[in-house]
Order: C-alpha cells, then sequence, then structure tokens
C-alpha cells in the first residue's frame, strides 16, 4: 500500500498528532471513546466464541464457548448502557495493573546480578508505577480524565517521534539512491 517506510511513518506520525490533539481537547469524549472501543471488543470476542463453538466436534467445548460468547455479549451492551460505570471499573482495572506492575518490577530489582544502574532503574519505575496506581484508586472519577490526557500527550509525544524518524528515514533513503544508483534489468528480445 505504502510506497515506502518513511512515509508509513510520516502519516502515522501525523494521525497519533491528531489523536493526541483531540484526546487533550475532549478528554471526557476521549474517555467515552474507549468504553465505546471496550464494547465493540466484547462484541467482536462473542463472534469470534460462537465461531469456535459451532467449529468444535463435540458438546462441551461448545456450550463453553456459548457461555463465553453470551457472558461477551452483556460485557459489550453493559458497557454501552451505562459507559460512566463502565469508564469507573476501567479505571480500576487499569489502577489495579499499575500496582501488580510495580510490585513485579520491585521485585525485578533484586533478581541475581542486576547491574546498579538497572536495579535502580527497576525501583525508580516500580515506584512510579505503583503511585500511579493508588492515585487512580484513589480518585478514579479524576482517573478517567487523567488516563485520556496521558493518552493524548503519550499520543503527541510517539507521533512527533514518528514524524522525526520517517523523515530522517526519508533522507537516508535519499542519500542511500544517491551514492548507489538503481541497477537496470535487462529484458528479453
Amino acid at each position: 500500500m505504502l510506497k515506502s517506510l518513511s512515509t508509513s511513518l510520516i502519516l502515522r506520525g501525523v494521525l497519533a498528532l491528531v489523536v493526541g490533539g483531540l484526546a487533550l481537547a475532549w478528554p471526557g469524549a476521549t474517555v467515552l471513546a474507549l468504553v465505546v472501543v471496550f464494547a465493540v471488543f466484547a462484541f467482536m470476542s462473542a463472534g469470534m466464541q460462537a465461531l469456535q463453538a459451532f467449529s468444535s466436534r463435540s458438546a462441551g467445548p461448545v456450550v463453553g464457548h456459548l457461555l463465553v460468547g453470551l457472558v461477551d455479549i452483556a460485557a459489550g451492551v453493559v458497557a454501552l448502557a451505562w459507559p460512566a460505570p463502565t469508564a469507573l471499573v476501567l479505571v480500576l482495572v487499569v489502577a489495579s495493573w499499575a500496582i501488580v506492575t510495580g510490585a513485579l518490577e520491585f521485585a525485578a530489582a533484586f533478581r541475581r546480578g542486576e547491574e546498579a544502574g538497572t536495579r535502580a532503574m527497576f525501583i525508580l519505575s516500580a515506584l512510579v508505577s505503583a503511585a500511579f496506581g493508588v492515585v487512580l484508586f484513589a480518585h478514579p472519577g479524576m482517573g478517567a480524565i487523567a488516563l485520556a490526557l496521558v493518552f493524548g500527550l503519550f499520543n503527541l509525544i510517539s507521533g512527533s517521534s514518528m514524524l522525526v524518524r520517517g523523515f530522517e528515514l526519508g533522507r537516508t533513503n535519499a542519500r542511500l539512491h544517491a551514492l548507489v544508483p538503481p541497477t537496470r534489468t535487462k529484458t528479453a528480445a
């Protein structure tokens, strides 16, 4: 589709900048969009469960897949019917994930053979992750907006990075083609 990696990086960078700007401009709408994406994922998962159920050769897996599919449909419907509580639950899931990640990073810091710099980075990352989780648990309503703002900032930073890498790659590609001209192929007469 795209002729070069540099073009792909530039287009992805522009898209990330647009998404990041929108997320920062409308964090409430970003949270709602996240809930809708979760609902769509749940419905798609239900469809996949149905496909697995009807491709199974025995009755046991059919019932299990159909039950999981029904739970997926229920989760999607609940997310769309009650977006605010769904957003709250998603924030609490992220908070739990951050605390568990922090604990695991802290444990990883004390593995055998880790150098002091690596150990310090693991500990710093663990503290930041755990603190993020605690803050989200303490203020989940504000946590949803904060997650939307962090999402926006992340997209602005990563979009800028992709743009820079895309332009650099394009310049490097042009320099390489100037040094090594493309070879011509002979056609059979």
